[in-house]
């Protein structure tokens, strides 16, 4: 299913009982985010703010639920995208035995024909109205959180080309005669090729924008050519239209595969594009706003940021090339998309979701043939956790499959790994904590590695690159073929821990004088047949998490324990989506992951330390940014109007939760 722009996806959405119309007033200032992030938090529906001080409503939380993105990628299930992908690899690229064969897969081919983007003459829906003199702040552009640098686009689709004037790289030939040309990592694609990607674009006044683009990406890449080659860099911007354009601008497609084949490809129809005004780019001609300029590589950087990002955390401020607008243009009725990013779990957790589903075919396809199922818990931000279940024939496998997505595509920036056996539920989280806590061997069983991390990653010593764990929670009897896991539900839950535990104070009496500085000990999974630990306590020294730990060790630990998580003394160690979450956030694998021998025992437990680094007490030199939270003004502002939203009874804010992890405002710790 297509969508002629975004009034008739929200027409659909309201049918479906979806979307509701906020016709109170409320500001893009700050105002909106804690709404969103109350009702995204309780997986509630869109929202249309009608009156929001300009001309245009803003739509946001559109795709924040299983059945709103499908319904955005125009499906009843998100799998039945990757079943379309199987078949479609499996009939180009299974044998074909007979002239028969062949001509089977023509009318395929048709359709993949079919789904091509073409060019359409003159002028599309999207330039209906010519702004008089382009002016960003005419749109409902929102501040998200109290620390952010500004306003910022938050769901803009950029549309940039490889330079035509920059020459293919030639390599050596056969016979050992050098290239003509230097073989330059920023050779993307052949001269003219599009890329269509998502990067957070900081408003600056009514014509400049900064463009954060991440050293990895497509678009960062052109800008690199174009910075070579001395020339100002075309790039235009759309927002709105058919929302899986929104969707194709996030996916991590393989360099040179046009994002508009996969949108017309999801929506079985092909994407119509049209000149801009002001420069040779081309856009969807369905787009609610197009957004015209250029980069010019020889300016100076801009400093942009800081902004709540989607890890829960500030990214800081950093210096990004500036975009100057020439042109905005838009369709009549244009409806204005935005998102928020935050503590998990947020709208982009959906969109994630969708990546999730979609891509495992060909990943199982092209990369792990073993592999049968994978899953991105929402607490791992998409890059931090991925759990993966093969169908294990051999021993080393699951170390195997752990370097092959190490090394397939955005799947370098994971953290942890964890590999499992088929016949585990990747979204039953403590069934997973099972297998790792049965099967798992710390001495044994985890793969260290060092590898590219995201940019966003604060906890690495470096920027960019990190460690990297793999878990092999594989059972160690390897040589059968197991049956496949069925697929996943939409979203893995924690179920409710037991209370009390096996009352590990009761075993070790004297810890807590021994060592005062221990806060609190979850020890409930335990009684769940789980051996880890999860301990709170309150760094105040160097080097204090091997010295507890030490300690842990000298007072006598049950046997089955196999990992203790050791946690700030504000977290509450029984939240285990928070541990989690701050835990991926807070560690470099190498650094912090390490190993304390018990006398006459084989090294079989390990210490894990999910705290806050600094300085001080850790010699962590970068800055540590802080959790992203909304300031008790607007809390209470959002409180007072609530009964005007038509959004039913309050909602709590859920900054309220996680108060404790904040010691000083700021975007800095």
């Amino acid at each position: 299913m297509s969508y002629r722009g975004l009034s008739e996806f929200i027409s659909s959405l309201e049918s479906a009982g979806e979307l509701v119309r906020v016709k109170e007033f409320v500001s893009p200032h700050l105002e909106i985010t804690e709404i969103t992030d109350r009702v995204s938090k309780k997986h509630g529906p869109a929202l249309l703010f009608e009156n929001n001080g300009t001309d245009f409503p803003l739509l946001i939380n559109a795709m924040g639920s299983e059945k709103r993105i499908c319904m955005a990628l125009g499906v009843e299930n998100l799998d039945d995208i990757g079943l379309d992908i199987d078949k479609i690899l499996k009939a180009f690229l299974s044998p074909k035995e007979s002239f028969a064969d062949k001509v089977r897969t023509l009318p395929l081919l048709r359709e993949l024909t079919s789904w091509m983007p073409k060019k359409k003459r003159g002028r599309g829906a999207c330039q209906e109205v010519v702004m008089d003199s382009p002016d960003l702040t005419k749109l409902p552009v929102l501040t998200c959180w109290p620390a952010d640098g500004g306003p910022f686009i938050t769901l803009p689709c950029v549309h940039t080309v490889s330079s035509p004037d920059y020459p293919s790289p030639t390599l050596p030939s056969g016979g050992g005669s050098s290239s003509t040309r230097p073989f330059v990592r920023w050779s993307a694609g052949p001269p003219g090729s599009r890329n269509l990607g998502m990067y957070r674009m900081q408003v600056f006044g009514p014509g400049l924008t900064g463009m954060h683009w991440h050293l990895h990406k497509g678009s960062a890449n052109h800008y690199l050519q174009y910075k070579e080659l001395g020339m100002r860099m075309p790039v235009s911007v759309t927002l709105g239209g058919d929302p899986v354009y929104t969707y194709a601008a996030t996916a991590p497609l393989p360099e040179n595969l046009d994002e508009y084949l996969l949108a017309g490809f999801l929506r079985k129809k092909r994407v119509e594009l049209v000149k801009c005004l002001t420069n040779d780019l081309e856009v969807p001609a369905d787009a609610d706003f197009v957004i015209e300029g250029y980069v010019d590589p020889a300016e100076e950087m801009i400093l942009e940021g800081p902004f709540g990002d989607h890890t829960g955390f500030y990214s800081l401020a950093d210096y990004f090339p500036a975009f100057h607008v020439t042109c905005i243009t838009h369709r009549k009725g244009a409806v204005y998309p935005a998102t928020i990013v935050g503590i998990p779990p947020q709208e982009d957790g959906w969109i994630g979701k969708a990546t999730e589903r979609i891509f495992l075919k060909p990943l199982k396809m092209s990369v792990v043939p073993e592999l049968t199922d994978l899953h991105m818990p929402f607490e791992g931000v998409f890059h931090n956790i991925v759990l993966a279940s093969i169908r294990k024939t051999y021993p080393g496998q699951a170390e195997k499959v752990m370097n092959a997505l190490w090394g397939a595509g955005q799947m370098m920036f994971n953290k942890i790994l964890v590999v499992t056996d088929p016949d585990i539920d990747l979204t039953n989280y403590l069934d997973v904590a099972r297998a790792i806590s049965d099967h798992v061997d710390p001495g044994k069983n985890i793969l260290f590695s060092r590898g590219p991390l995201d940019i966003l990653d604060h906890s690495s010593s470096e920027y960019a690159s990190g460690s990297k764990m793999g878990i092999d929670a594989t059972k160690k009897d390897a040589g059968c073929q197991m049956p496949d896991a069925g697929g996943p539900s939409p979203s893995g839950e924690w179920s409710k821990p037991p209370s009390g535990g096996l009352g590990i104070l009761s075993a070790i009496p004297d810890l807590v004088s021994r060592f005062p500085d221990l806060v609190s000990i979850n020890d409930s999974l335990l009684k769940d047949g789980i051996g880890i630990l999860v301990i709170s306590f309150e760094k105040n020294q160097p080097s204090h998490a091997r010295k507890l730990a030490d300690e842990l060790i000298k007072a006598g630990l049950p046997d089955h324990i196999r990992f203790i998580i050791l946690v700030d003394e504000e977290v509450d160690p029984f939240d285990l989506p928070v541990v989690v979450w701050l835990g991926a956030n807070h560690i470099d694998p190498l650094r912090d992951c390490f190993f304390l021998e018990q006398e006459g025992k084989e090294v079989n437990l390990l210490f894990i330390d999910a705290t806050r680094k600094n300085r001080e007490l850790d010699g962590f030199n970068r800055e540590w940014p802080n959790v992203i939270l909304m300031n008790d003004e607007i809390i209470h502002q959002v409180d007072r109007k609530w009964h005007l939203l038509g959004l039913g009874p309050n909602i709590t804010s859920p900054s309220l939760r996680y108060k404790p992890l904040v010691i000083r405002e700021g975007p800095i710790y």
